[in-house]
């Protein structure tokens, strides 16, 4: 009795990553074993890069806290302990939008700050 195979099963599995790689470019988009190892590779680079986001943007939070900060004579270090000392729970993300988008407000929280 011969082999018996599922080719359907088979064909929708690789049917279903080649739609996954469409838009690669040459090889990586229509040949089997190239495809599915770029879009494994990249499911890889995503979940580092989800992690690299959240990295990138406390960065950018610190600088901008920082460069807010010392139009008011106090560095970042410093204005973030005060902060902590003086029992303000605010964190870096509203901190760094309000020193871009609200100036006045960013410089009361300073000055009630340095007034603790």
């Amino acid at each position: 009795m011969p082999r018996s195979v599922n080719h359907v099963a088979s064909r929708a599995r690789r049917k279903k990553i080649l739609k996954l790689t469409r838009g690669y470019y040459g090889c990586r988009r229509n040949v089997w074993t190239v495809a599915k190892n770029t879009w494994e590779k990249g499911l890889t680079y995503a979940y580092r890069d989800r992690k690299n986001k959240k990295r990138n943007f406390r960065a950018l939070w610190i600088q901008r806290i920082n460069a807010a900060a010392r139009l008011e004579d106090l560095s970042y270090s410093k204005l973030m302990g005060l902060i902590h000392k003086s029992g303000i729970e605010i964190n870096r993300k509203v901190l760094a939008d309000l020193a871009m988008n609200n100036p006045a407000a960013f410089k009361a929280v300073v000055e009630k700050v340095k007034n603790a």
